[in-house]
């Protein structure tokens, strides 16, 4: 019988600690940690010792003389997915998938083996059961003999048959329902998470095997478990998107073999999520008729440029107090540029009724978005509609001037290629003559402050 001891642990960092205190002496956050009961030793089986190949004494190699080939990349027939990974999964990696509940976890890793017949796959579900599965894979269209089903809980069990059966990607569904016999402490919790994403990576590691991991997230967005969870894993993709809205946002977190600075986004349909190649079709305006409250801003997520429709509704305050709502974009910026509307510029916003919207549901930090927020405000407030042919690219600055913003010339490109006429950006972007000459198709539009910029967008011949 194996002695067992109770021990505290950091839910932020894993620390674990013999006693409880207040503030975690690791990380130094305060109410963090939580008791769970732990094995002092390892039981009969001693699985904690199994290792999958032979044991080596690797030495110490000079930096110089370590060879180095390029990492083969495995093709996940998912070119929005493959560009977000850096062109491929890479072997022996491990990625580390999170997100809200219902957001499309699931269904992203199931169609990554049913688009891939040639990829042998072990999907593990420790929530669902192989008739769940099943239905799921009908529904998205496609099965093959080649993609394995495992309802499994125990860590052990999940090794031994990937040893088995020796596939070429592992996907586990989800971290937080496994568990190992090692530890005496419930599935999810902060020593369980740590243990089986420990020995998944030395799986991975020593069978040159990649292991998708499904994370469940908690009520701030953070991914739940130990913080140590996201430092082992090779790459971090966050889920991002309202469940009321079709559109999801796969943002990278951590990448160790490609850039942080990539997005994919993805449309969710009856059989499952499709890929959007250009998502500046999608969300811009598809009015029939001249609507007044909407602005196109040209942004720029990460280093993917989309333009985006921007919705805003000035009216009457109903009430003594007025309200101030936005979706999708801050509403403390949307109050700070509307104080500086009603400062700088002499528009009396402060009785009335402001409301701001982004389409699709998508969540702006851009701060381009800035002037096609005030058009799209001073638009609704004039009732005057602006032209669906016209972008904005800017950010609005206390004062009221119009500051520049990164990368303009990917912007500019952007918006001449989906056939915009104009496009409003800053005076003092500086981006010379040769954006001017090769960018005939499109007129740049360089304004200095609001009241310039109201003067060129509805005095206009």
């Amino acid at each position: 019988m194996a002695k067992v001891k109770k021990a505290w642990f950091c839910t932020s960092c894993g620390n674990e600690s013999a006693k409880w205190m207040g503030q975690c002496p690791a990380c130094g956050e305060w109410n963090t940690l939580v008791e769970e009961i732990v094995s002092k030793e390892s039981n009969a089986t001693g699985s904690r010792s199994v290792s999958f190949l032979p044991i080596t004494n690797p030495r110490p190699q000079p930096l110089s003389q370590i060879s180095f080939n390029a990492e083969e990349r495995i093709s996940l027939g998912n070119q929005e997915l493959d560009r977000i990974l850096g062109g491929g999964l890479v072997a022996g990696s491990m990625i580390l998938l999170g997100g809200e509940p219902g957001i499309g976890k699931s269904t992203l890793s199931l169609q990554i083996p049913l688009h891939n017949p040639t990829l042998k796959t072990l999907y593990v579900s420790g929530e669902e059961s192989p008739r769940q599965i099943k239905l799921r894979a009908q529904r998205l269209g496609g099965e093959h003999d080649n993609c394995f089903i495992l309802s499994e809980t125990l860590l052990e069990n999940i090794l031994n048959r990937a040893k088995e059966s020796q596939p070429q990607l592992i996907i586990i569904d989800s971290i937080q329902t496994i568990y190992s016999q090692t530890l005496e402490s419930s599935p999810g919790s902060v020593s369980q998470v740590r243990e089986s994403a420990a020995m998944l990576l030395k799986y991975a590691k020593e069978t040159n095997t990649p292991v998708i991991l499904i994370g469940h997230i908690t009520k701030d967005g953070s991914i739940a478990g130990p913080k140590i969870l996201e430092h082992i894993v090779d790459v971090v993709l966050q889920f991002e998107g309202d469940t009321r809205h079709s559109y999801r946002i796969l943002r990278s977190i951590k990448n160790r073999f490609g850039s942080t600075a990539e997005l994919a986004i993805f449309e969710m349909i009856n059989t499952g999520l499709r890929e959007v190649s250009n998502p500046s079709e999608m969300l811009i305006p598809m009015h029939s008729e001249h609507l007044s409250g909407i602005a196109i801003a040209a942004m720029l997520d990460g280093t993917r440029p989309f333009l985006i429709e921007t919705q805003a509704l000035v009216s009457t305050a109903a009430y003594g107090t007025p309200q101030r709502s936005a979706t999708g974009f801050d509403v403390r910026r949307t109050n700070m540029l509307l104080a500086v509307l009603e400062k700088r510029a002499g528009f009396k916003l402060a009785a009335k009724d402001v409301f701001l919207n982004m389409a699709g549901g998508l969540k702006v930090t851009d701060p381009a978005c800035d002037m096609a927020v005030v058009c799209a405000i001073l638009s609704s407030n004039f009732d005057t509609a602006i032209s669906q042919k016209y972008c904005f690219a800017a950010e609005v600055g206390l004062s009221g001037e119009i500051r520049p913003v990164a990368q303009i010339e990917r912007r500019i490109a952007e918006a001449e290629k989906l056939g915009f006429q104009k496009i409003f950006i800053s005076a003092y972007s500086n981006i010379g003559n040769t954006i001017s000459k090769s960018s005939k198709k499109i007129k740049i539009v360089e304004v200095n402050d609001i009241p310039h910029l109201v003067r060129a967008l509805f005095n206009q011949d």
